[in-house]
């Protein structure tokens, strides 16, 4: 709801040039990952020993108390530093993803992680459209206490109407620090692959998506519209997503996830590249469209991946650094976003997201041809 106008909020706070205004997206829109970042793994290890549910009512409840606090704000240096706390608890998603995966058998986890995704996607759908015409209608404050509504209602359905339930108990389990866990990821090849690629999804990703609204500005000529066709762009995507999401899942489980994994990400070069070629709106939506039915199985692919080459007594933890490098790419995505907009041009962004998802694609084709490895034999040294 409040990310179609993140840019256009910062041109509130004063009169500021287009370059500054693309510089303080990027850095306010990457702010809230630096700190969830380094919390991830944090709350992975946390998870392993009480479970997932009290994260996530830590999570909304802390998202919505950020979320409203966003409507007071006054300058820029407020709104990135209340975004950085905010990474505190950010990872609702993320922390949704793994404690679906750790409920769910390992043979449907594909399907059932892309059910997931249709859900999370279903806001992503409405939500831009919601806030755009908030925005416009009411302006910016009442949506941010909308939104942060929403999420303390998210918070109040998990602490209500969700029960997990505990995983086999483990028996003479050994208990591996941080660093042993940490090295034997480094050391599984598929494991560290596939993070890599889940931060070179999100860097690609990211790096785009606080400059659309800018992007959607200089194609459409009713400037009094802007907000709303904005959050229109935004959800083209989405809609694509939840159509296809629960198709790759359930394709990855039936032919293997590192095979979806391969052929969603040369689709992703292939959908980036023509969105710079656009001249009016309607050819951007069909494009955003197309490329959100790709974009639905990525991260359900890979997590599912994840989810199974992890072993049951770390699998929070292991999950926690997924989340990691995922926030990674939604730090280092912006960053990137507004140095190339910055230097060149927005359509220049695209170009080289999908120079990132190649490079992911190229990376996946090598491993796929080394011989599997197990976690815990590489954490207990016999690999």
């Amino acid at each position: 709801m409040i990310m179609p106008f993140l840019s256009l909020y910062i041109e509130t706070m004063g009169d500021f040039s287009e370059s500054y205004v693309q510089k303080w997206a990027g850095l306010i829109f990457g702010a809230t990952f630096i700190s969830a970042f380094l919390m991830s793994p944090v709350w992975g290890r946390i998870a392993d020993k009480y479970g997932y549910k009290p994260i996530l009512m830590v999570n909304a409840f802390g998202l919505a108390i950020s979320i409203f606090l966003m409507g007071y704000v006054e300058n820029v240096w407020q709104f990135f530093f209340l975004r950085l706390l905010m990474g505190v608890v950010t990872g609702f998603i993320p922390t949704s993803l793994a404690f679906i995966s750790s409920q769910t058998e390992r043979k449907t986890a594909g399907k059932t992680l892309g059910t997931l995704q249709m859900g999370s996607v279903s806001g992503s759908l409405f939500g831009p459209i919601v806030g755009g015409l908030m925005a416009d209608s009411f302006g910016f404050y009442y949506t941010f206490f909308i939104t942060a509504a929403s999420v303390f209602l998210a918070g109040v359905i998990v602490f209500f109407g969700i029960k997990e339930i505990p995983r086999i108990k483990k028996v003479a389990t050994i208990i591996y620090s941080r660093r042993e866990v940490l090295t034997g990821i480094f050391k599984h090849r598929l494991l560290f692959t596939v993070m890599l690629i889940t931060s070179l999804i999100q860097i690609g990703n990211f790096s785009i998506q606080p400059l659309l609204s800018l992007y959607v500005s200089d194609l459409v000529q009713d400037m009094s519209q802007v907000t709303f066709l904005a959050g229109l762009t935004f959800s083209a995507a989405g809609l694509g997503n939840i159509l296809f999401a629960r198709f790759w899942g359930r394709l990855g489980d039936n032919i293997g996830y590192e095979k979806v994994l391969f052929i969603l990400l040369g689709f992703a070069v292939i959908f980036m590249i023509p969105q710079a070629w656009v001249t009016s709106l309607w050819q951007l939506i069909i494009l955003r469209l197309i490329y959100g039915t790709v974009l639905g199985g990525l991260i359900p692919t890979t997590t599912a991946l994840i989810r199974r080459e992890a072993p049951i007594s770390v699998q929070g933890e292991v999950m926690g650094y997924n989340t990691s490098f995922r926030f990674l790419g939604n730090i280092i995505g912006p960053l990137v976003g507004g140095f190339i907009s910055g230097i060149f041009s927005i359509s220049a962004v695209f170009y080289a997201t999908a120079a990132l998802f190649l490079l992911a694609f190229i990376l996946l084709y090598f491993i796929k041809k080394k011989p599997l490895q197990d976690l815990d034999d590489i954490i207990k040294g016999r690999t």
